[in-house]
């Protein structure tokens, strides 16, 4: 099964060696406090900073989600607001989720066509949350300098779940990123890479949460010493200490991500055959804000369902539609562990698609 599902998604191919030598070298049973398994955490953080060109100067944590991320900042980076800036589902189920624990929440939403006017937005000096890459609909925020000038007191915290490991990112723009393994980073599910700058310590430490296990001020001193805040997924963190030594710096792989990107747009934006496709375009028209990760197709009801269904016959999986497109888009992950020749068999299943009864080509 070649899948192009936008998480979780396909794995690195070299996962499966990686699984049986983790086996063979004891790591599914190593204790979690031990030596053996700080040098893991070490060497998954020292690559990440390395191969993702994260700032020295920033923290790196392992958590159990990107969802426990959000419950973290709620609880220790926000003082009383936050402000939730987003166009799609996963921005909306934050801001919920945050206004189970926040005193307040503002939303601010913006059209998936334009990028979000900042301007008229009362000032907030608590947290600004951004959904950076908008995986239910394939938009993206490529450009948050915007947000450090409008928010110059705010922590900045930003969802990357679809991006990170993928595209190169400002971190300096940002003080809280925050993604699961399973996407960009090409890893099984279970596990979540949390970016902190020294500036959403500082506001930890004035805040002064230590009442959960996963308040920061918790994790940050475990992982001081290399170690969790909880008995973590020592797989999945040797996995990825493994993967960040094989994959090139993330400007190579960024590189490549965005001519595949074109690459899908231009199929389906010129050239589209005369099949079953006939008729999909870019849920996104406008070029600036569409993801360079998570591409998603638009269509009638029943061409959607027909397109994955014959799909899935011929040993492929794309995603599907999510929220408000769930029946009317499907959605075709352009993460680094698709191979381009699963790409070209994709696009050639397209151009062969018969024509579908349902609609005229």
């Amino acid at each position: 099964m070649i899948t192009f599902y936008p998480g979780p998604s396909k794995v690195y191919p070299q996962v499966a060696q990686y699984l049986q030598d983790a086996f063979a070298e004891g790591i599914l049973s190593v204790n979690h406090r031990s030596p053996e398994c700080m040098k893991i955490t070490r060497g998954a953080i020292e690559g990440l900073h390395q191969k993702l060109n994260i700032p020295e100067d920033y923290f790196i944590y392992f958590i159990s989600s990107a969802t426990e991320a959000w419950e973290i900042i709620a609880q220790s980076l926000t003082v009383k607001e936050s402000a939730h800036i987003y166009n799609g589902a996963f921005g909306e189920k934050w801001a919920d989720y945050a206004e189970k624990l926040v005193s307040k929440v503002e939303r601010i939403t913006f059209d998936i066509e334009k990028l979000p006017d900042l301007e008229p937005i009362n000032a907030c000096e608590d947290v600004v949350c951004v959904t950076q890459n908008e995986t239910s609909n394939g938009t993206q925020i490529k450009d948050l300098k915007p947000f450090r000038d409008t928010f110059s007191e705010a922590i900045i915290a930003v969802d990357a779940t679809s991006s990170l490991g993928g595209i190169e990112l400002d971190w300096q723009y940002g003080d809280v990123w925050f993604a699961s393994v399973q996407k960009c980073l090409g890893l099984p599910a279970g596990m979540a890479v949390m970016v902190c700058s020294p500036q959403a310590i500082q506001r930890a430490e004035q805040i002064n949460d230590r009442k959960y296990y996963n308040s920061l001020l918790f994790i940050h001193d475990n992982f001081q010493k290399f170690q969790t805040h909880y008995t973590p997924n020592v797989l999945n963190i040797y996995l990825l200490n493994k993967i960040m030594a094989d994959v090139a710096n993330i400007s190579i792989i960024s590189e490549r991500i965005k001519r595949q990107a074109g690459s899908w747009y231009d199929f389906f934006d010129k050239d589209v055959p005369q099949t079953l496709v006939c008729g999909t375009k870019p849920l996104i028209q406008n070029s600036t804000v569409r993801s360079d990760t998570v591409i998603a197709i638009a269509g009638n009801e029943s061409q959607i369902k027909e397109i994955k269904a014959i799909s899935k016959e011929e040993g492929i999986t794309v995603g599907n539609g999510y929220g408000e497109w769930n029946n009317t888009t499907f959605r075709i992950a352009n993460f680094p562990a698709i191979e381009a020749n699963e790409i070209a068999i994709l696009q050639r299943l397209f151009q062969n698609f018969p024509c579908s009864t349902s609609k005229s080509c």
